[in-house]
């Protein structure tokens, strides 16, 4: 009898033994499934974090390419403008010049005196200039750096175009400010209209300045070479 139960003892612990020894490996196998899960998904967050970092970056250098791209389009547009090679509108003023009425001056021995001369639109330019032109054109002539503005016979060489009377002066700028500086008092303005010259300014919302029509050449001028640049 004791023999029996020492046996169905026995028996038991080695039930609880075997069920223990499972149960320990059951555990041991949920903790490196839940392990190695944890670490796919932490691989998957981590190639996730990788291809947003990339795609990030990718966007920055499209953004600073582009925005190079802009920079360098701007600063050509303005070398076009400057150079006269583009046509411009803007708010500006239109000056009409004209010989005087006069046909023959009284006590005038130089009837020359009363006709428009070079120096005379010269002079209107420069008040112009001075006051923040930033385009100017004569009878649709633009001007630009090598333009020359010189009386041939009864004519006024520009751009290697001659031009006659009237003439039409086209600039953009602040409106009051460029017809305040050719009507200031003892000013250019006065001084033409004294001699006989007809002068007319007036403000406009819309000047249309023409592009240059002939062709730039250089033939001793050269750029600079700046360092780091060949």
């Amino acid at each position: 009898m004791l023999k029996h139960g020492q046996l169905s003892i026995a028996m038991v612990c080695v039930i609880l033994g075997i069920m223990l020894a499972i149960q320990f490996r059951t555990t041991q196998d949920i903790r490196s499934s839940l392990q190695f899960q944890r670490v796919e998904d932490l691989t998957q967050r981590l190639m996730q974090v990788e291809k947003e970092r990339n795609s990030l970056e990718s966007q920055v250098r499209d953004l600073r390419q582009s925005s190079g791209n802009e920079a360098a389009a701007k600063d050509l547009e303005n070398i076009k403008m400057g150079a006269g090679v583009v046509a411009l509108q803007g708010a500006g003023v239109i000056v009409t010049m004209n010989d005087t009425k006069l046909s023959s001056p009284v006590g005038s021995k130089n009837p020359n005196l009363y006709l428009i001369k070079d120096e005379d639109l010269l002079k209107i330019l420069n008040e112009l200039r001075a006051a923040g032109a930033e385009a100017i054109a004569i009878n649709n002539q633009r001007l630009i750096a090598s333009s020359e503005i010189r009386t041939a016979g009864s004519f006024i060489s520009l751009n290697s175009v001659s031009l006659a009377a009237p003439f039409e002066i086209k600039a953009i700028g602040d409106p009051t400010t460029l017809e305040n500086s050719l009507k200031i008092r003892g000013g250019v303005m006065e001084t033409l209209q004294f001699w006989g010259i007809q002068v007319v300014v007036k403000q406009s919302s819309t000047v249309d300045i023409p592009a240059f029509k002939g062709t730039y050449h250089f033939q001793y001028a050269q750029p600079i070479q700046t360092a780091g640049k060949r």
